[in-house]
C-alpha cells in the first residue's frame, strides 16, 4: 500500500540502505577504535574497516585504494581539489576553467580564489541541453591554466558532460582535471583512468550511504597530483586531510559503493523505465510543459520539467505530500530562479516553474502513478486560476501585450 509523503528528491539525498546501516553498526559499538591507534586490536579493527572501504570505493571508479582520501563530503572535496591545486601549483599558473552550471561548492570556491587575488577563472557557457563544448574547453586553456573542473552529471537537470573528451584534452595540454562526480558515481559507469580524471569528488549520501562522509580521488601516477591541504593537524590521509577518521561513515561509504557497483545495470534500467513512465504520464495529461536537460545524455533517475503558467513554489506547496524540489537543495533557501535552468537560455518565468523529480532505489511504479496524478491535478488547478494561461489558450501573444497600459 502506498504511503505518503512520497520521496522523490533523491538528487538532494537518499535514504540509507539497510545493508549499509548493517555494515556500519558494529563500528559504533564493538569496533569503536580509532583507526590511527596502531598499538592495540581496537585500532587494528577500525583500520581494517577503513582499508576495506578504500578498496570498495577504488573498485567502483577504477582507482587504486591509496588514491582515495576521506573527507567530510563533496563540498570539502571540491574545496580541497580547487584550492589545493591552485595553492600547490601557484608557481606554474593561476588560471582555472569551469562552467556556469557547476555546483555551488565549485563555483563559490572559484569565486573565493578570485576575491583573494589567487586565481582567474573562465566560466564556460553550456548549450540548451546543459552540456559544455569540449572545444570551448580546449580554446580556454592558456599557459597559465592549472586546473579544469567540470562535473560529470548536473545535480538539477541530470545532463552528463562529455567527460572523457575533456579528460583527453586536459592530458594533451598537461592540465590537472578535477571532476565533481557526486551525482554520477553509482548511477552511471565512472572510470577515472578511462576518463582522464586526476581528482574526483565523492559523497556517500547520494548513493544510499550516510551524510557527513565523502572522499576525493587523487591521482598518484601519470601525473602524480599534489595538493596543499586546507586544514592542518595530525597528518592523516597522506597529509592531505588531517582529522580523526569517521570510521562508521567510511565503512558505510564503502558498503554503499560496493552495492551501487553490483546493482548499477539493473537499477539504472529500472529507474529509466520509471522516469519514462512519469514523463509520458505528465506529457499525456498536460500541455505547455518542457523537459530541461539533455534528451538522452542524462542521469536515468532525473526528470526536470518546467510547467508554463505555473509558479514553481505554488506547485510545491500544492503537492506537499510529495517531496520534490525546484532546484538543488543547497540553493533552496533562495526564491531566485535556478541559475542552472537560466543557463540553458530559458526565460525567467519558465525557469521559475521548473520542478526536479529525482527517482531513486526505493521508488515504486505505484508512487510514479500517484505523483503523475497529483501533479497533473495541481497544475490544472493552478492554471484554472491563471489569467495568463487563459490568454495564451485564447491565442493572445503575451509578448505583444503592453502590461503598463
Amino acid at each position: 500500500m502506498l504511503k505518503t509523503p512520497v520521496y522523490m528528491d533523491n538528487h538532494a539525498t537518499t535514504r540509507v540502505d539497510s545493508r549499509v546501516l548493517e555494515a556500519m553498526l558494529p563500528y559504533f559499538t564493538e569496533k569503536f577504535g580509532n583507526a590511527a591507534s596502531r598499538n592495540h586490536s581496537f585500532g587494528w579493527e577500525a583500520e581494517e574497516g577503513v582499508d576495506r572501504a578504500r578498496n570498495q570505493i577504488a573498485a567502483l571508479i577504477g582507482a587504486k585504494s591509496k588514491e582515495i582520501i576521506f573527507t567530510s563530503g563533496a563540498t570539502e572535496s571540491d574545496n580541497l581539489a580547487i584550492k589545493g591545486v591552485v595553492e600547490f601549483y601557484k608557481e606554474k599558473g593561476n588560471h582555472i576553467i569551469t562552467c556556469v552550471t557547476e555546483h555551488k561548492a565549485v563555483l563559490d570556491s572559484c569565486r573565493a580564489l578570485e576575491r583573494a587575488g589567487k586565481a582567474t577563472v573562465t566560466y564556460l557557457p553550456v548549450d540548451k541541453f546543459g552540456m559544455v563544448d569540449p572545444d570551448a574547453v580546449r580554446k580556454a586553456i592558456t599557459d597559465k591554466t592549472v586546473l579544469i573542473t567540470i562535473m560529470w552529471a548536473n545535480n538539477e537537470i541530470g545532463t552528463l558532460h562529455p567527460i572523457a573528451e575533456i579528460g583527453k584534452i586536459a592530458k594533451e595540454k598537461g592540465v590537472i582535471f578535477h571532476c565533481d562526480a557526486v551525482q554520477a558515481i553509482g548511477k552511471v559507469p565512472v572510470d577515472v583512468e578511462k576518463a582522464g580524471i586526476d581528482l574526483a569528488s565523492i559523497t556517500a549520501h547520494k548513493i544510499y550511504g550516510p551524510k557527513g562522509i565523502g572522499a576525493i580521488y587523487v591521482r598518484s601516477k601519470g601525473p602524480r597530483v599534489r595538493l596543499t591541504p586546507t586544514m592542518d593537524g595530525g597528518g592523516h590521509e597522506r597529509g592531505m586531510r588531517s582529522g580523526t577518521l569517521n570510521v562508521p561513515g567510511i565503512v558505510g561509504l564503502g558498503a554503499a559503493c560496493e552495492i551501487a557497483g553490483n546493482s548499477m545495470p539493473e537499477e539504472s534500467h529500472r529507474l529509466l523505465q520509471l522516469r519514462s513512465k512519469l514523463e509520458a504520464g505528465l506529457f499525456e495529461r498536460l500541455d505547455e510543459i518542457y523537459v530541461n536537460g539533455h534528451p538522452t545524455e542524462r542521469l536515468p533517475g532525473n526528470l526536470n520539467v518546467s510547467f508554463a503558467y505555473v509558479e514553481g513554489e505554488s506547485l510545491l506547496m500544492g503537492i506537499n505530500d510529495i517531496a520534490v524540489s525546484s532546484g538543488s537543495a543547497c540553493t533552496s533557501a533562495t526564491l531566485e530562479p535556478s541559475y542552472v535552468i537560466r543557463a540553458l537560455g530559458i526565460n525567467e518565468e519558465l525557469a521559475h516553474s521548473s520542478i526536479r523529480f529525482g527517482l531513486g532505489r526505493f521508488n515504486t511504479e505505484e508512487e510514479v502513478d500517484y505523483v503523475t496524478e497529483r501533479v497533473t491535478k495541481e497544475v490544472k488547478r493552478l492554471r484554472d486560476m491563471s489569467p495568463l494561461y487563459e490568454m495564451a489558450k485564447e491565442g493572445i501573444d503575451l509578448k505583444s501585450v503592453n502590461w503598463k497600459q
